[in-house]
């Protein structure tokens, strides 16, 4: 009976410091990012002075942006491989179209959104409706996207408009300003998945599709906005990443494919769907940048930055394949 008393002291100790779960992911992630900084400011220091944040986080944000975005898409237990795409498109439509012309700006990112709108629903549409294997259909609509780039473009890279450097490249209080983006975006999503009905039958549908279609929830309208959510993020995304650069390539966003589902991974959201982590996936995407940043301080060369980003994918999927138990059975004795 004592140890019944015990373990409930315990138990009761435990939510008095910890009122909310804490999910494997977000411990996992969070103390690898300690980690992490404790070994740049030992062997590294150089890695955490302000320049070389400053100059870093407005990538790390755009990492994080993309990352939701392949969050949502994983949440169905799918796969959008036309992140590439979606990304340089915004980045030529917003460089190309207002060719510096600072009123022409706005009607530009309009135009990108609606080109978003219309791949995720194309994406939506070949794996909701038409049930073709996701990373085939994704495949299919980036070679589209990229024709598109080209037909914008014609790959030539344009500086970018003033206004939008001033926006997106700028910041406020010494935060770059795509930060602030990044944190708004990571607030909706989290507000929209965790805190709203459609978010809760987002995730149910994610995590049981024949359940939540025999309970008449809207299975195929769930899978399809989750591509349109993630080409909007890629938008967005590819916008900032237009005014971070001075001159974007027409390939901006072939850098972003493997980040985007290194840190959903990482993230320790399930490959299969269901549950999401924003709030890891936000700081898995500071982790894999920092770790990019920490490796060329100490002389690895940019050309390894793939390798780099593959191993912490890799590590990710190896946490996530352990599974962390507790005994929380124990024998009482009356």
């Amino acid at each position: 009976m004592n140890q019944a008393v015990d373990t409930t002291n315990n138990m009761f100790q435990r939510r008095r410091f910890f009122p909310f779960p804490l999910a494997q992911g977000f411990v996992t992630v969070l103390i690898s990012t300690i980690v992490l900084i404790g070994a740049c400011l030992v062997l590294a220091p150089s890695s955490l002075s302000s320049g070389a944040l400053a100059g870093s986080l407005p990538f790390a944000a755009v990492i994080a942006i993309v990352g939701l975005g392949q969050l949502l898409v994983v949440q169905q237990g799918g796969f959008d491989l036309s992140v590439a795409g979606g990304v340089s498109l915004a980045v030529v439509i917003s460089t190309h179209v207002p060719d510096g012309n600072n009123a022409m700006l706005l009607p530009a990112v309009l135009m990108a959104a609606g080109c978003a709108l219309a791949a995720g629903l194309a994406n939506g549409f070949l794996v909701g409706f038409i049930q073709l294997n996701a990373i085939i259909a994704t495949i299919g609509v980036n070679a589209l996207l990229y024709g598109a780039v080209f037909a914008v473009s014609g790959g030539v890279p344009r500086i970018t408009t003033p206004l939008l450097a001033e926006i997106a490249g700028g910041d406020t209080l010494g935060i770059p300003n795509s930060v602030y983006f990044a944190i708004a975006a990571l607030l909706v999503v989290s507000f929209v998945l965790k805190k709203t009905v459609v978010g809760r039958r987002f995730e149910a549908v994610g995590a049981n599709p024949l359940a939540a279609r025999a309970v008449g929830l809207h299975v195929r309208f769930h899978q399809t906005m989750a591509y349109v959510y993630a080409q909007l993020l890629c938008c967005l995304a590819g916008v900032l990443l237009a005014g971070i650069t001075r001159e974007p390539t027409a390939f901006q966003g072939d850098s972003l494919l493997l980040p985007s589902v290194a840190v959903v991974v990482l993230g320790s959201t399930s490959l299969l769907g269901g549950r999401g982590f924003p709030v890891s996936t936000v700081i898995a995407a500071f982790f894999l940048n920092q770790l990019s940043q920490f490796a060329l301080a100490i002389g690895v060369p940019y050309s390894a930055q793939t390798i780099i980003q593959a191993l912490a994918l890799g590590f990710g999927i190896g946490v996530y394949s352990v599974r962390w138990t507790r005994n929380t059975k124990r024998r009482v004795n009356v």
